[in-house]
């Protein structure tokens, strides 16, 4: 009795083990296979112009206000943290630092694939439900390189934009909090901005930044065109669990990305 619990559990435990494992591979293989459709693809940058425009202009409200806002919290909790210890003049150094290494890229990776990220996997798994992709296959167009290279191409480039942007208003918003609400002198705050950050901090900054982009549009264009394989769902019902399992798996995989990078670089 025993022994049979025994082996239903370890057998259970390796189909969800290699299933995993399958996954993890087809979704390295269809990453690579759309990387690699760039040069194979007609009329390349002009889909990857428009996907700048989706992922990016679209974006940038979202941005620009969850990034001043961020920098008014951290200017206001930094303040009086470095208040009990008498060092408000490193309240720049505090802000710029936090930003800059941690917070704009992994907000605004995640502010981008709550709204880019999700639109991207809902339309493939659309096109996927009404057979458009088939369709191109039929055809014999690429339709990894005809919908999914753009995306990962422009997310190359937005993902850092639009992390720079949101360096800028975060800083602009510690600056707004601490020298116009609690009285630090703007030109200590700044000074100290301009000595804290280096150039690695700049470069952790962009390499999380694409890292990011490249690794969540994949997983929101991997979840969207195989929407057709959810278990227990079909139409707009797996539409919808795709969607759904693109942003969650997306943002876990920003936080795991960003522990493994910052472990590295540290």
């Amino acid at each position: 009795m025993h022994s049979a619990i025994a082996i239903a559990v370890v057998r259970s435990v390796g189909s969800f083990t290699l299933d995993k494992v399958r996954g993890l591979g087809d979704f390295a293989l269809f990453t690579v296979r759309s990387l690699g459709a760039v040069l194979a693809t007609r009329r390349l940058w002009a889909r990857v112009a428009r996907a700048v425009y989706e992922q990016g202009f679209r974006c940038l409200p979202v941005i620009l206000i969850v990034g001043t806002f961020t920098g008014l919290v951290l200017g206001l909790q930094g303040y009086y943290v470095l208040n009990r210890f008498g060092s408000e003049a490193l309240l720049g150094v505090l802000v710029s630092l936090s930003l800059v290494r941690e917070m704009a890229p992994v907000l605004a990776a995640l502010m981008l694939v709550g709204q880019a990220g999700s639109a991207l996997a809902a339309e493939l798994g659309i096109q996927r439900n009404s057979e458009q992709i088939a369709a191109l296959d039929t055809m014999g167009i690429s339709s990894c390189g005809y919908l999914v290279t753009p995306r990962l191409l422009a997310a190359l480039f937005v993902f850092p934009a639009q992390t720079a942007v949101f360096v800028a208003v975060g800083l602009w918003g510690g600056s707004l909090s601490g020298s116009l609400l609690l009285g630090v002198d703007p030109g200590v705050y700044w000074s100290s901005v301009q000595r804290a950050v280096e150039s690695g901090d700049v470069f952790e900054c962009l390499l999380k930044a694409v890292t990011f982009g490249l690794l969540t549009m994949s997983i929101c264009a991997y979840q969207g065109f195989h929407a057709h394989r959810i278990r227990g769902a079909t139409g707009a019902r797996a539409v919808s669990a795709a969607t759904t399992k693109a942003v969650v798996i997306s943002s876990i995989a920003v936080l795991v990305a960003d522990y493994v990078i910052t472990s590295v670089l540290i």
